[in-house]
């Protein structure tokens, strides 16, 4: 008789670019959520929470090939009940396609501007690195359906608003706006007839903050040497050509008039860059008289987003307080969030354009930021711990549990094994715990429990004296008619 194989045991790992979220990461990120929703609630917006599964032809940017469909996304095709193959399905690699779709099927019933924020995971099935997941969280706001930029400079304002909401100080973040009409205005101007590969002119552009303005001319040139001592090839342009795209990156003046001026000179005969400068002036101008000065809020042509199908005003939210990377460098901590107009999402189902404007702050990105400022919420105390003298008194236990839950403390039993008092402790300490509760059968006949302060007393154990020591004991007995009051006045002298 063959002998069976012993299955082999799963690894326990998490699978390659994702992560595990633990309490204190989970309650952080949801206290900076609220405060957000908060602010974008305030403004109006409702909250939508889309499914995490569209279809590919929903989600729409990753065209499927014969090898690898739908590469980008997690995706798989449905089995129909009559055999065939049905829909391929995908996760969703963003909130702003599930948008889209919402709005084309139930366009009928929504109000028209809709205004929605959404927050939740997102996957994109990308090679993962430090600080690159397949898994992230997103927090979109967007509004559908109006064609004025009132409606873009309004989500600039409420961005500066959550910002300031989750603890960013006011010259630690800057908003920095412009307009893909200005950008497409300038390309016009360098190649009229459209022969030049506007698509690595972009690319060019893009570089500026890396580069500089002598390294941009050499990409639009020849081309360059990177720090690596590769060689780039350039885009071909003549000087001439190059002038234009020069012009329009370093047109950033002290105040957004100045600036306006230096772009027009840029776009030159271009009524589409013209366009595009008026809508920048429009905005600046409904900034300012909310408020919203260059201390906050600034036109800043550099700023170039990378997805396709902006049409209008883009911006980006950079913080510009400096921090050290993992070895140690100092940078400025950089992007946290961006967004745009983008007018023909919606035209992909209705055949009709549909206006849509709205910004995504990376959650973990933000998060992290808030941690390198000392921003994040301190580690959550853990529940009052109940400890078990005696199993056959469970009752009396969850009893305790139940008055201190009922009053709005946390608290639990210990479940595990109640012989060894001393793992109850060595439990009570692994959960933070405040406070444990102590009930043998002496306090139970002289009507009293015992509260082991556990904060007070790791914290005496550390560096009080004797003296000290005993001045603030950290156990102490009182009546089991006072157990919630007296616990109450031990977490309130820990705050």
């Amino acid at each position: 008789m063959a002998k069976v194989k012993k299955q082999p045991r799963p690894k326990a790992a998490t699978p390659k670019g994702f992560r595990d979220y633990f309490g204190a990461e989970v309650t952080m990120r949801k206290a900076m959520l609220d405060k957000i929703a908060a602010v974008y609630h305030r403004y109006g917006f409702d909250a939508l929470e889309t499914s995490a599964v569209e279809t590919v032809e929903a989600l729409g940017k990753f065209l499927p090939d014969v090898e690898r469909p739908n590469a980008g996304v997690f995706a798989w095709q449905e089995e129909s009940e009559t055999g065939k193959m049905g829909d391929w399905l995908a996760l969703r690699y963003d909130l702003t396609a599930p948008l889209a779709r919402v709005f084309a099927q139930f366009r009928n019933d929504l109000p028209t501007p809709y205004r929605r924020y959404a927050m939740g995971p997102v996957w994109r099935n990308e090679k993962p690195g430090p600080g690159r997941f397949r898994q992230f969280y997103q927090c979109d706001a967007d509004t559908v359906g109006a064609p004025s930029v009132a409606a873009d400079a309004e989500i600039c304002a409420m961005l500066a608003d959550a910002l300031e909401a989750v603890g960013i100080a006011r010259g630690d973040y800057l908003i920095r706006i412009n307009n893909r009409k200005v950008l497409n205005g300038v390309l016009e101007a360098v190649d009229p007839a459209g022969e030049a590969d506007r698509d690595a002119i972009l690319r060019s552009i893009d570089k500026f903050d890396k580069v500089g303005e002598a390294g941009v001319r050499e990409l639009l040139g020849k081309g360059r040497l990177d720090a690596s001592g590769a060689y780039i090839d350039g885009v071909g342009l003549s000087d001439a050509q190059a002038e234009p795209v020069i012009g329009f990156l370093t047109s950033k003046g002290a105040e957004a008039p100045e600036t306006l001026t230096n772009l027009r000179a840029a776009v030159g005969d271009s009524a589409i860059g013209a366009e595009g400068i008026d809508e920048l002036e429009t905005i600046a101008t409904l900034l300012a008289a909310q408020g919203y000065g260059a201390d906050r809020i600034v036109i800043d042509p550099s700023v170039v987003r990378g997805l396709g199908y902006y049409t209008g005003p883009v911006f980006e939210a950079e913080l510009t307080f400096e921090t050290t990377d993992e070895k140690g460098r100092v940078r400025q901590f950089g992007s946290v969030a961006g967004g745009g107009r983008y007018d023909d999402l919606v035209k992909r189902f209705t055949g009709q354009a549909v206006p849509a404007t709205g910004v995504s702050i990376g959650v973990d990105r933000l998060l992290a930021a808030l941690q390198a400022r000392g921003l994040g919420a301190a580690e959550d105390a853990g529940p009052v711990v109940v400890t078990v003298m005696d199993r056959a008194r469970m009752a009396d236990y969850q009893a305790m549990a139940t008055e201190l839950r009922k009053s709005g403390i946390r608290a639990e039993v210990y479940l595990g094994n109640p012989k060894n008092f001393g793992n109850q402790l060595k439990y009570a300490d692994k959960r933070r715990a405040p406070v444990a509760v102590i009930e043998g059968a002496d306090e139970k006949a002289r009507g009293v429990v015992q509260l082991k302060d556990l904060a007070l007393g790791a914290k005496i154990a550390q560096s009080a004296s004797l003296e000290e020591w005993k001045s603030q004991p950290a156990q102490v007995e009182v009546a089991r008619a006072d157990l919630v009051a007296e616990v109450r006045r031990i977490l309130a002298r820990a705050d």
